[in-house]
């Protein structure tokens, strides 16, 4: 559909951006693009010979077919002003990523408030393990194919499916995996139930012999999600298809479970990650991946081989002799199971660095942020992380210090720059303790820097 044309993307650097263009530069197109500043997904572009521009381009616009923006670029950005004006065929992301899926025999789409990536990422796993060549477009970096996507043949698009301003209502999807649905995206949804009504519309979409894959223990996705002819359950608390029982974790806290399918004990999974929150997310690659892959070991065989995807609980090194993890964690549900998730791993002294992701996110849940940090043993508060925002709601950093000491926690501490962080954790960490940097934006500089040599 695509092939041959000339395809320039405005904020190419995204990082689904930057996995659509790899798989259109890989089958035939010409992918230009425009981005604010460097990035290691540009720079990978520009190694795959992608031309990058870091200031407004014109001339890129008039030698594309297409143009492609992201839902962040603003209707007066220089670019998209320019392409409007000529009359290109303008697309943003989440639609023309949906056009692509049109090109796949078999969508399948994971979404969820939490644990998109790393599910998707469990699920491109056991489907390149068990040789279907799939292609992949997924938000973090997967250690087997080495980046962010993967461009296999047209019968398999596995692909991550954000529900942020209802992008995954642009979407084709012949499956869907809805993991959980939760508060979050307030600055657009502004209430639960809004949440829960996009998700409803989404599973809507659906064909009917397609496969919708959901959490029986989560009551806002049953609420909103169970109406499907072909529903597949997973579950450990309430009764599914697919269940875990007499769980149990290693040394490492990585789980290890029964599997029942239709009350039946099927066998022992072992996983090669950490906390409760993967053994749902396994549960639902495994329900997913067992309507397509005949041999049930085969799958369980490729999941144990999963070892995550870049910024999900990930061991980077050690300072000092201290664990050194980065976690991609911004909503205090997702902290607390990152906290879970320390909690099962040996060590001595905790010391979390969390940087807020936008500054609504913080004035939503500030009360919530405050008690799940509060339960880590030593914290330090970085600047918040604006990503596309004015900080109309005035909200601090000094504010969520506060309120951790007010429920206990004295050790908690606001830092305003990367480089007194770095400082401060060098001055206090010891050997066998676990230093984890937490949020969604570049706070994981803190943890890449502290473990070079």
């Amino acid at each position: 559909m695509f092939n041959n044309k000339n395809i320039h993307f405005i904020g190419i650097g995204g990082v689904s951006m930057s996995g659509i263009a790899q798989i259109l530069n890989s089958s035939g197109a010409t992918i230009t693009g425009y981005d604010m500043q460097s990035s290691i997904f540009t720079e990978k572009l520009e190694t795959l010979g992608i031309k990058v521009f870091y200031e407004p381009n014109v001339k890129a616009i008039d030698e594309a077919d297409i143009v492609v923006y992201t839902a962040a670029i603003h209707e007066d950005n220089e670019e998209l002003s320019y392409a409007k004006k000529m009359n290109k065929e303008i697309y943003e992301r989440a639609v023309f990523l949906g056009l692509m899926m049109k090109e796949y025999e078999n969508v399948i789409c994971i979404s969820g408030t939490h644990g998109k990536s790393t599910t998707t990422g469990m699920i491109s796993t056991i489907f390149v393990k068990c040789n279907t060549n799939p292609t992949i477009q997924l938000g973090a970096t997967l250690p087997l194919i080495n980046g962010n996507e993967r461009v296999g043949d047209h019968k398999y698009f596995i692909a991550e499916a954000c529900e942020y301003v209802d992008s995954f209502l642009s979407f084709f999807p012949t499956a869907e995996v809805i993991l959980n649905i939760d508060n979050d995206h307030l600055d657009y949804f502004k209430n639960l139930d809004n949440i829960k009504k996009s998700f409803t519309k989404y599973t809507n979409l659906l064909p009917d012999n397609g496969y919708l894959v959901i959490n029986a223990d989560d009551k806002n996705t049953m609420d909103a999600c169970s109406g499907h002819k072909n529903t597949i359950t997973f579950g450990i608390n309430n009764e599914a298809t697919y269940m875990a029982k007499d769980i149990a974790y290693d040394e490492f806290g990585h789980g290890n479970y029964d599997l029942y399918i239709d009350n039946n004990k099927i066998t022992r999974v072992y996983l090669s990650i950490s906390g409760l929150h993967n053994i749902y997310n396994s549960l639902a690659a495994i329900a997913l991946a067992n309507q397509y892959i005949p041999k049930l070991d085969d799958i369980i065989k490729a999941l144990k081989d999963y070892t995550g995807v870049g910024r999900r609980f990930e061991l980077l090194g050690k300072y000092n002799g201290a664990l050194v993890y980065d976690d991609y964690a911004h909503h205090p549900s997702e902290i607390k199971t990152t906290y879970e998730s320390v909690q099962k791993t040996k060590h001595n002294h905790t010391w979390a660095i969390f940087q807020s992701h936008t500054y609504s996110r913080t004035y939503d849940h500030l009360e919530e942020f405050a008690e799940i940090l509060s339960k880590f043993e030593n914290i330090v508060i970085a600047k918040i992380y604006p990503a596309r925002e004015e900080n109309i709601w005035n909200v601090k950093e000094e504010e969520l210090v506060r309120l951790i000491k007010e429920k206990g926690n004295n050790s908690a501490i606001y830092l305003d720059t990367f480089e007194k962080i770095e400082d401060y954790i060098k001055g206090h960490a010891q050997e066998d303790d676990l230093i984890i940097t937490i949020g969604a934006g570049p706070i994981n500089k803190v943890a890449i820097n502290l473990t070079k040599k």
